[in-house]
């Protein structure tokens, strides 16, 4: 199990989140085996998360997939929910027709009608936003789907803005994600959401992939952002900064946690992260005095929580970094 950073909020004391996949006729299988194994691994991480499987189906029937490869294992639609349940309607293949034209699509539609509201956290995977729509759970609300189903969902949801080119889309308590691999994107914004950001991050590195982000989407938290590369050496100076952002850091001290020379740290480190390490752990500093000053801290407070000797040290930082000021930031909140 990964040790979490003193920032991160304490999960351990959270109560458990169901994450509840629904699962359509000719599923396609990396809609959810993608973001269900981000959810297995932070679940490893110590996220309190426990992960069920629900289709249409009669008892003794297995699930099918596109593949041909059917599931089993996998539960009835259940009767009741419980109070603390994330839906995570995954898509299958076909056309917008095809998708909600069999009983089995309808009574999964039925189903969400009936489940997927009251506030309950929802996301929808590539056409799986298709099976939402239709049940009126994105009425009004803006959203997007695979790019060959943006169409079909706007004539199914004539009220909702449906948005082109984006990974995906949250509107409050309701996420949609584009194709296949970007419900992988999407369960990694859900976990920084329900976890940290740096639980996010650890669980992109374990499954090896990049944190994406397209225009519009939601901007990368501080923790999260300049992450998306494969040094592990980077990465272990990323997480020590990380754990620690309001101490200072020598390079030297850095460097020997890279196992490289100073000068090869400060190249690969802007190599890999896009930044020098400075402007990186003044982005971490940032961070801790922004949410210091959201808690209603003042700016002298403010700064000794990031670790700046003063306010003025942290009003120079904030100009040189996040342009405007940290007292309009508390205003702001």
């Amino acid at each position: 199990m990964a040790v979490l950073p003193a920032f991160a909020p304490s999960m351990t004391s959270s109560p458990i989140t169901e994450v509840c996949f629904v699962l359509p006729p000719a599923l396609i299988l990396l809609d959810l085996a993608g973001a269900a194994d981000a959810f297995r691994i932070a679940a490893s991480m110590g996220l309190p998360v426990r992960l069920r499987m629900v289709a249409p189906i009669q008892r003794g029937e297995t699930a099918s997939t596109a593949l041909g490869v059917d599931l089993t294992g996998i539960e009835l639609l259940p009767a009741r929910l419980g109070e603390h349940t994330l839906i995570v309607v995954c898509g299958a293949t076909g056309s917008g027709e095809a998708v909600l034209s069999s009983p089995a699509s309808q009574a999964l539609v039925d189903w969400l009608r009936q489940h997927g509201g009251n506030g309950r956290s929802l996301a929808c995977v590539c056409s799986g936003a298709l099976l939402a729509g239709a049940a009126g759970l994105l009425d009004g609300r803006r959203c997007t789907t695979h790019h060959s189903l943006l169409d079909a969902l706007r004539r199914l949801v004539p009220s909702a803005e449906v948005m082109d080119s984006r990974v995906f889309v949250e509107d409050g308590e309701v996420c949609t994600s584009a194709g296949i691999t970007a419900g992988i994107d999407l369960a990694l914004h859900l976990i920084a959401r329900l976890g940290s950001p740096w639980l996010a991050a650890a669980v992109a590195r374990e499954m090896a992939v990049y944190v994406r982000r397209a225009s519009g989407d939601p901007a990368l938290s501080p923790w999260l952002e300049g992450r998306n590369h494969m040094s592990m050496a980077i990465h272990r100076v990323q997480d020590a900064l990380a754990k620690a952002p309001d101490q200072d850091w020598p390079l030297a001290r850095l460097a020997d946690i890279g196992h490289m020379s100073v000068r090869s740290l400060t190249r690969h480190f802007r190599e890999a992260s896009g930044m020098s390490i400075n402007r990186y752990h003044a982005s971490l500093r940032l961070a801790l005095a922004r949410q210091a000053l959201a808690s209603g801290d003042s700016v002298e407070r403010a700064a000794e929580r990031a670790g700046l000797g003063s306010a003025r040290q942290l009003r120079r930082l904030w100009s040189a970094h996040a342009g405007d000021s940290p007292a309009s930031a508390r205003r702001r909140h």
